[in-house]
């Protein structure tokens, strides 16, 4: 049977504005025709007592640096954090609510970063806010490490999440939820909404766990409230959360689903579909609402909530006077911290990054990559990162920095464990804190454990920087379930993505370059395991070129070319023999080195000619999937590639037999040029 409004602990105004948010909800997913109004229906009565009295926000600054961080992890819930921003006075429109799922809308099925004002991350495939939440408090006390002094304590705020059953069934959130409470992350407060409703029915169809029992096992405070109603004791299991410093805290909150519905509470018929207008009726009905008008938010409730915003005012002009007297106390540390936090990288970060030559450039572009890190590293502190348990075969540890451990959350050098889906969705909460350029290593193969957060890196445009080692078929020995094949064409299709795959030490130092001079989106690094020769640059194209994608590396002699030989990486070297081999034969052939596919999209069309010239004809190569080749090649050429697995053998033997040779480029190189005479 439905509950009513007078099960509730607290009535008159305060129910007002807690219904407000059931109201708001229903009423958008009903003129959207399409949503999920009974998450937030059953969680208003947290979304208020958060908001209104524990969350340090201040609606009319989104981006105040010391705010609390708000997560709505199950993003599908999405009118709940629009009906909060709408109340609590962020620069949302009830127009813009009315708007819900619209084409250009500001209130977007899932909540988006950077497209509605108070949105701190993009939410949506589950699981990803909690280990987003896992790197914003990751992030707090990072920085708080660094720039806090005894008597100025500037970077001061909690993290909350608001989890479901589906995020709790997700593996990400076992990887994050394992690392949090491994550091002892005490400023991280989250909420599972217990409701025991999914999609399919009753969560009992999949789902058994201990969750009380399985977040204790990982370190974390955990509490339990029986009615999320019981605004007593949800406020004071809250008050316990704050108070808990040494462990991060989870409140284990029982809802049911579309609470006031009298046909749909506690069914998995509230959860993804509109209520129906008849319903909507009854409910408001039911709830006692003092309207049955669309949108209607009593005035003295909407004042209510409205309050959050003079609150938050007078938190951060509070903090503005502290952070005027830290700045006052410690100058050069406040104009630091102001720079990391605004996103601009130190004069001269770039000083130091080695020129490589005949004597220490001929490595792998995985040890390349290691020692420009280490030479950028005194230069940007705020570039803090690791590896998913392979730091030493990633090349990834910066020296002389200390380890960042429990206790010890101020070291640079993370060690994120054997979770790479966790590793991508932390530093994506780093990233979106501001203060910190995170970066995470594995092998390139691994890169599919991560996709769903380097995707929403992507679409959140953030600067995140992946080192993804092991490239191809040439780590050898380890056989095809550790050599990539698909994962080049696969990363090069994610929109915002930068992969950049270097030829050689060179190109790996320009890489870096490029990849923390990029502020759009992240970047993708693509090394190598096995060595690199250096290529002379006396007698072809400078490194820079790397920064247009795409460049003329070695020239055709004696006058046009006949054919254009494309390539990244390890294979371009096989490009330079191939075209020493046509010489002989008498075919002019131009090498081009593409390390960046995107970057070279984004050139103009001059400058695409210039470099691969319209009319002759093209061989690419690369050891992987050939498909994202052929946008290059175009019906003008041939691609040389693997559409099939590796092996364990040595790289070379793998490469001869594999046909990834310098004949095997002749061969087509000579067939095109007799083709196109």
């Amino acid at each position: 049977m439905a509950h009513t409004a007078a099960s509730v602990t607290d009535t008159g105004v305060e129910q007002l504005a807690i219904d407000a948010v059931r109201v708001l909800s229903m009423d958008a997913v009903q003129r959207a025709e399409s949503g999920h109004p009974g998450t937030p229906m059953a969680l208003a009565p947290l979304g208020y007592l958060l908001w209104t009295r524990h969350m340090r926000h201040d609606p009319s600054a989104p981006e105040w640096p010391d705010r609390d961080r708000f997560v709505l992890s199950c993003g599908h819930a999405s009118m709940l954090l629009y009906s909060m921003l709408y109340l609590s006075g962020y620069d949302l429109s009830l127009e813009d609510i009315k708007e819900f799922r619209q084409w250009g809308s500001r209130t977007p099925g899932h909540p988006e970063y950077g497209h509605t004002p108070g949105v701190e991350t993009t939410t949506g495939p589950l699981g990803q806010g909690l280990a987003n939440a896992v790197g914003f408090a990751l992030a707090e006390r990072h920085l708080a490490a660094e720039f806090n002094r005894d008597g100025h304590a500037i970077v001061d705020h909690h993290t909350w999440f608001i989890a479901s059953d589906g995020d709790m069934m997700e593996g990400i959130s076992h990887e994050a939820a394992s690392y949090a409470g491994h550091l002892q992350l005490g400023r991280l407060i989250g909420f599972y909404d217990d409701n025991n409703i999914t999609i399919e029915g009753n969560t009992d169809l999949t789902f058994s766990d201990d969750t009380l029992g399985r977040f204790e096992s990982y370190g974390w405070h955990v509490q339990t409230v029986a009615d999320v109603n019981d605004l007593v004791s949800l406020e004071a299991a809250i008050e316990a959360a704050r108070a808990e410093t040494e462990r991060p805290s989870l409140i284990i909150v029982r809802t049911e689903i579309g609470f006031g519905s009298p046909n749909r509470q506690g069914t998995a018929k509230a959860h993804g579909e509109a209520l129906g207008v008849e319903e909507v009726r009854l409910t408001k009905q039911n709830l006692g609402y003092p309207s049955q008008e669309p949108f209607f938010v009593a005035p003295e409730a909407l004042a209510l909530w409205r309050q959050a915003r003079v609150r938050g005012e007078a938190q951060r002009a509070d903090w503005q006077r502290r952070w005027d007297a830290y700045a006052a106390a410690y100058p050069e540390l406040a104009a630091e911290l102001d720079r990391r936090l605004r996103g601009d990288l130190a004069e001269g970060w770039d000083a130091d990054i080695p020129v490589f030559n005949a004597q220490n450039g001929n490595i792998a572009s995985r040890a390349a990559s290691g020692a420009v890190l280490n030479a950028i590293a005194p230069r940007l502190p705020e570039l803090t990162g690791g590896s998913a348990d392979l730091a030493g075969s990633t090349n990834t540890l910066i020296k002389d920095e200390p380890s960042l451990l429990p206790g010890q959350l101020g070291g640079r050098n993370m060690h994120f464990g054997i979770r790479e889906h966790g590793m991508g969705a932390v530093m994506n909460g780093m990233s979106l804190h501001g203060g910190i350029i995170p970066y995470g290593a594995t092998f390139l193969i691994f890169s599919d454990y991560m996709r769903p957060a380097i995707r929403l890196a992507a679409l959140m445009h953030q600067r995140v920087i992946y080192v993804f080692t092991h490239d191809s078929i040439g780590l050898g020995e380890d056989g095809p379930t550790h050599q990539p094949i698909e994962q080049l064409s696969a990363l090069r299709a994610i929109p915002n993505l930068l992969v950049i795959r270097p030829a050689d030490a060179s190109e790996t130092a320009e890489a870096w370059r490029t990849a923390l001079s990029t502020t759009g989106g992240p970047v993708a690094l693509v090394l190598t395991r096995q060595k690199l020769a250096l290529i002379d640059r006396s007698s072809h194209g400078a490194a820079s070129g790397l920064a247009r994608g795409a460049y003329v590396l070695a020239e055709s002699d004696g006058g046009t070319p006949q054919v254009t030989l494309i390539s990244s990486g390890s294979e371009v070297a096989i490009m330079l023999d191939a075209r020493r081999r046509l010489a002989d034969r008498g075919v002019r052939a131009r090498v081009v080195s593409m390390p960046c596919h995107e970057l070279f999209a984004r050139q103009d069309e001059a400058y695409q000619a210039e470099v691969l010239p319209t009319g002759v004809p093209r061989v690419a190569m690369e050891a992987a999937h050939p498909m994202s080749w052929y946008r290059w090649v175009a019906g003008n050429g041939v691609v040389i590639g693997l559409d099939r697995f590796g092996a364990s053998a040595p790289y070379q033997k793998i490469y001869e037999e594999l046909g990834l040779t310098a004949e095997a480029v002749v061969e087509a190189a000579v067939g095109l040029t007799k083709a196109h005479p």
